[in-house]
């Protein structure tokens, strides 16, 4: 079959424009210029013509129309060429993927378990900070401009800073099973956490020895006691401590702590068995090895730290996440320590008698057994026991001297106040406020810090003036009787 020849300038269809003008415009004058080719400009399809179609059937004549081009601008479409390059530059190389939160994730899974209240809490927050610094490291090229990563990048300066870190050492890693010491108490009670174990995290006792001696247990009670000589304060599967307590006046009943031993009983691969001996006017900064740490590796399980020479020492023993507080304040010594409850509690029927569980007997108890100082209301005495009893300091003085290092006047105030008036040794007022500081650094609940005496005898929370005064006063009575 023939094909029906189409008239020459004809055109399949309306030129589309790249502008917003219609399809077609109104037919120009007639004009003998021959009609140009369409434009097939960079390879492309020759672009439709731009001629218009024939008039009107009812004029039945052929009307030519003058070409009309419509070529795309150069600039738009080498611009929508690269716009497509780019577009699918990935079907060929994938770009580099930000991995900014897969950092930020697994460095919350490093920490979000670790108690700033626990034995090496800030080695181990260090060695997550540098895993985490390692991991923005490695993904900043392809987190250029993003504000997340930019932001990390600051955060971890900013908590290497206040944590003391070094920007080199080691470094946790993602998967607790690889890191798990059994010479780091935290660290397999974090691995049980993460295998679905047991869910809640290790509850901390503390306990603390200071002053005329005042004894605060791993329940919280406060308690004055005579003990004098050797008394077990700890003695458990893993750890003793013994204090000796001798006479503070002549002739009263109230006593002070001249020497402490600790023995940290042998455990498996993580340390034999040491000693640590303090007296008072030796402080010593080892064990009576003379080691100063236990367990192998640059890592030790149990070492001492001298924070002040001949005045004040610590013990961190990472294999059962104890710390334990030694200080030397005027003639006396003083202890705090931390313990796990599970661990404090392993002890066996007959080690029952010990100071920081069950508190001391009560016929070594000088106070009215509910950790008050001002134990006794109510009552006046003569003038003549008070001139006895104060040596060198009255009510108000011992007061404002103590008020002076503690302006909480809770049971810490009170037992300053109580050892100034005994006494008559300001060292006291020194070692009350060194027990509240130890208190904050060790014990695991804030809202605990304060203890503030009670009374049965409808005396408001604190008491007034009057009360305490009359209460120390017939206490210092009953030390001296």
């Amino acid at each position: 079959m023939m094909r029906k020849k189409r008239k020459r300038g004809a055109s399949p269809g309306p030129c589309r424009s790249h502008g917003p003008g219609p399809a077609t415009a109104p037919a120009p004058p007639p004009s003998p210029e021959p009609t140009r080719s369409a434009w097939t400009g960079m390879g492309l399809r020759a672009a439709p013509s731009c001629a218009a179609a024939a008039s009107a059937a009812a004029a039945g004549a052929e009307q030519r129309r003058r070409p009309r081009l419509c070529p795309p601008p150069l600039a738009l479409l080498l611009l929508l060429l690269l716009s497509l390059g780019l577009l699918h530059a990935g079907d060929c190389q994938q770009p580099a993927q930000c991995r900014i939160q897969k950092c930020t994730t697994d460095f919350v899974s490093l920490t979000s378990h670790l108690n700033s209240a626990i034995d090496g809490f800030d080695s181990e927050f260090c060695k997550a900070l540098r895993a985490y610094a390692g991991c923005t490291q490695r993904t900043s090229k392809a987190c250029r401009g993003n504000l997340v990563y930019h932001s990390a990048v600051l955060g971890i300066s900013d908590l290497m800073s206040q944590r003391n870190c070094s920007k080199d050492g080691p470094t946790s890693s993602t998967n607790p099973e690889v890191t798990h010491d059994p010479c780091n108490y935290h660290s397999h009670t974090g691995a049980r956490e993460h295998r679905g174990g047991d869910q809640t995290p290790p509850n901390y006792l503390f306990c603390g020895l200071f002053g005329d001696p005042h004894l605060r247990t791993f329940k919280d009670h406060f308690q004055t006691c005579k003990v004098e000589g050797a008394w077990p304060l700890i003695d458990n599967n893993y750890l003793s401590v013994q204090v000796t307590n001798v006479p503070v006046v002549s002739g009263s009943s109230a006593t002070a702590t001249n020497k402490i031993t600790i023995i940290f009983k042998a455990h498996r691969e993580c340390t034999d068995q040491k000693v640590y001996q303090a007296v008072t006017d030796d402080l010593p900064a080892a064990f009576v090895d003379g080691s100063t740490s236990g367990g192998d590796g640059d890592t030790k399980s149990l070492r001492i730290v001298e924070r002040e020479s001949g005045r004040y020492v610590e013990m961190h023993a990472r294999y059962i996440g104890t710390t334990v507080f030694v200080r030397q304040l005027g003639r006396y010594l003083t202890l705090a320590i931390r313990m796990p409850e599970d661990l404090a509690m392993s002890y066996e029927e007959s080690q029952d008698l010990q100071l920081c569980v069950n508190g001391c007997p009560l016929g070594e108890r000088i106070d009215d057994g509910q950790g008050q100082v001002s134990a006794i209301l109510g009552h006046t005495l003569p003038r003549t026991s008070l001139t006895q009893a104060w040596p060198g300091y009255t009510l108000e003085t011992a007061n404002a001297q103590c008020h002076e290092k503690m302006p909480v006047k809770d049971i810490y105030f009170q037992s300053c106040v109580f050892d100034l008036l005994t006494t008559g040794d300001a060292n006291f007022t020194a070692a009350a406020h060194s027990a509240l500081e130890d208190v904050e650094a060790l014990h695991p609940r804030k809202e605990r810090w304060h203890i503030f005496p009670s009374s049965s005898r409808g005396t408001p929370r604190g008491g007034s003036r009057l009360s305490v005064s009359l209460g120390l006063t017939c206490l210092i009575l009953i030390v001296f009787l």
